[in-house]
């Protein structure tokens, strides 16, 4: 599925981010930060303290918290530098955070409504999490490979070579020398303009969708060992073709498709919920131009 069908979320957060790291578990820095109020962020903890500021314990589940959000800023440090550099941030965090209490900051408007986004937000993952990552197992992933294999069947490849002319006629007289015995890789050396002439006009093995279609048509009808008994004329010049070989292409494996397999099933789920879910709600759109985008949106998911 081409990444650019994706719903705008996904195309803002990658699928993979959006999807994948929920199977993993989705960020913890969101939930800590949505699943309490700016009043309960000093509750107390039965784990030991790691740190303590003006009494508030910063615990070892803390420190993870933050972690795993802010270890894309340390990246580059260290190991035993990125977790005195996480707790350091998170004191500066905590501490700037106390100071905006104090001037009553948690209880503007703007905040209450950034913390009710961040809620909202989590359990979108968490319900992703639950109801679409989970699902998407590496048996679900096999199962659909085995399955788009036996769709896709048996799909032949041919090594072709050809000899490339500017016109008709030449083409013609280079078909009747063929016919009168003439090696075409000889040919192909003495005669085509293509890059593939020294080579004896040899392109290897192709399978369909490579070439342009009126040199694909042509190259697939031929049979082993036989050439365009008519000049083939495609945007490059005059063609005459050869099959040298036809062999069944082999097909891609597992675990080399495996990880664009996962993401497709994600997608496919993760929008099976989604409509099932607007189709149940009752969703009004007062502007009728922003509801024709959003209408153009969910039509591309379908």
């Amino acid at each position: 599925m081409p990444l650019s069908r994706l719903h705008p979320l996904f195309r803002a957060l990658g699928l993979i981010a959006a999807l994948g790291i929920l199977s993993a578990g989705c960020s913890q820095s969101e939930e800590s930060t949505a699943g309490k109020t700016a009043e309960t962020t000093t509750e107390k903890s039965d784990e030991p303290a790691v740190v303590t500021i003006d009494g508030n314990a910063i615990t070892e589940a803390d420190i993870e918290t933050a972690a795993s959000d802010l270890d894309p800023q340390f990246a580059r440090l260290p190991e035993e530098q990125r977790r005195a550099a996480t707790v350091s941030a998170l004191i500066e965090i905590k501490l700037l955070a106390a100071a905006a209490r104090k001037k009553s900051l948690h209880e503007t408007a703007e905040h209450k409504r950034r913390m009710a986004f961040l809620a909202d937000r989590t359990l979108h993952s968490a319900t992703v999490r639950s109801e679409v990552a989970d699902s998407v197992t590496d048996e679900a992933v096999s199962a659909r490979y085995e399955e788009d294999l036996a769709k896709a069947g048996s799909q032949k490849e041919i090594k072709v070579r050809h000899i490339l002319v500017k016109t008709e006629e030449e083409a013609k007289a280079i078909i009747a020398e063929l016919d009168g015995g003439s090696d075409f890789a000889e040919m192909a050396k003495n005669k085509s303009t293509g890059p593939s002439g020294p080579s004896g006009g040899e392109l290897g093995f192709i399978g369909k969708g490579v070439t342009v279609p009126e040199f694909e048509t042509a190259a697939f009808e031929l049979e082993t060992g036989s050439y365009t008994k008519a000049p083939v004329q495609t945007q490059f010049g005059w063609h005459v073709i050869q099959v040298d070989e036809q062999r069944e292409k082999a097909p891609p494996t597992l675990e080399s498709q495996k990880e664009q397999i996962r993401s497709v099933l994600l997608r496919d789920k993760y929008f099976a919920l989604v409509r099932g879910l607007r189709k149940a709600a009752k969703i009004e759109v007062a502007d009728v131009k922003l509801k024709e985008a959003i209408d153009k949106i969910e039509a591309q998911q379908n």
